[in-house]
């Protein structure tokens, strides 16, 4: 097929559509390596913005000349890429900078038989995000004990991301809370476009939920949502030695975390999938605040009820504010909660 002028319009649309595919490409590549040298880039703020800027106007000037057909700007900047990425690959996590106090310590776990002994259980009391009393303890469970565990939905950036923790319970009445969490250096703060940029270690805490329930729903304001998982005896046994594997991964080998493909949720599914390879993949797996549908539909809640009462019963936060720091704080936030036998508030 030719056009008017004689040429060919096949060879022309393909020159077109392959100029699009390198501009895109070239585009891609520009904006991941300028959120990645904003994000780690260890220098000023201004310089920080100098380099990011460069880095845009070297882009720019190799696009144009990709429409020009003219070839040395892009290999220019596809030279400056090849940089970016061997800086790249020289980061590696450590165990060693100046940690936020919630996060200083690293979880050890050992194992003998039904036996498990925890160093380093988090179980500080908060007053205020920035006055708390810090305290550490070790703990020991016997896992032929293990009686339960509740899926635990803490929201704090509206209705479609949530934290995700998991809560065992013991026949003796303890609990203890695990979640996998970003490990902050001092004076850190969240941030989901740095998760993307190896901007924070990842650190699985075990914590007493009068710590690490509370800290959410009583001191930063969170809406937090349990919900009891319908899981058999030795599932529960394997979900927390799952857990105890991972801490064992992070002691012995720090990680970063990443907000898509290593966080708070996907480790969880990544261990329950481990036990039972059947569960699908679903959106619901990164929109974390949807996590508890996902886990209805899957039938891995308390059966006979429908998940719009499994979710309205399972919000905790009025009653975790208004148990505040009462010893009986586990207790009391699980009334009515369904799947969990009735009991009356205590006295």
């Amino acid at each position: 097929m030719k056009d008017s002028g004689g040429r060919g319009i096949v060879p022309k649309l393909t020159g077109i559509a392959l100029t699009l595919l390198a501009t895109l490409l070239a585009t891609l590549a520009g904006v991941w390596a300028g959120f990645a040298l904003w994000h780690q880039l260890q220098a000023p703020t201004q310089v920080r913005v100098t380099v990011v800027a460069v880095l845009a106007l070297a882009l720019l000037v190799a696009l144009k000349a990709l429409w020009q057909r003219r070839w040395k700007p892009l290999v220019w900047f596809g030279v400056v890429f090849a940089g970016v990425l061997g800086w790249w690959g020289t980061l590696k996590p450590s165990h060693d900078r100046i940690w936020a106090d919630d996060v200083a310590r690293l979880l050890h776990v050992e194992v003998d038989g039904s036996k498990v002994r925890l160093s380093n259980v988090r179980n500080f009391d908060w007053r205020s995000e920035t006055d708390y009393t810090v305290r550490w303890e070790e703990r020991e469970y016997d896992l032929d004990h293990v009686v339960s565990a509740d899926l635990v939905l803490s929201y704090w950036m509206g209705p479609t991301i949530a934290h995700t923790l998991v809560s065992f319970g013991f026949d003796d009445g303890r609990y203890l809370t695990l979640s996998v969490e970003i490990r902050k250096e001092k004076g850190e703060s969240f941030s989901a476009i740095g998760g993307f940029f190896r901007k924070f270690e990842t650190v699985l805490v075990a914590a007493d939920e009068r710590d690490i329930i509370r800290v959410r729903s009583n001191v930063r304001g969170e809406d937090v949502y349990f919900y009891r998982l319908q899981v058999s005896p030795p599932t529960l046994r394997a979900m927390f030695l799952g857990y105890a594997g991972e801490a064992r991964k992070l002691e012995q080998a720090p990680a970063f975390y990443n907000t898509l493909t290593s966080n708070c949720t996907t480790i969880v599914f990544g261990l329950a999938r481990a036990i039972n390879p059947g569960l699908p993949l679903d959106y619901r797996l990164l929109a974390s605040g949807h996590l508890g549908e996902y886990a209805y539909d899957v039938g891995g809640l308390a059966p006979g009820v429908d998940y719009a009462t499994l979710r309205a019963r399972g919000r905790i936060t009025e009653r975790a504010r208004a148990a505040g720091d009462d010893p009986r704080f586990s207790e009391l936030i699980r009334v009515g909660i369904p799947g969990i036998a009735a009991q009356k508030p205590p006295q």
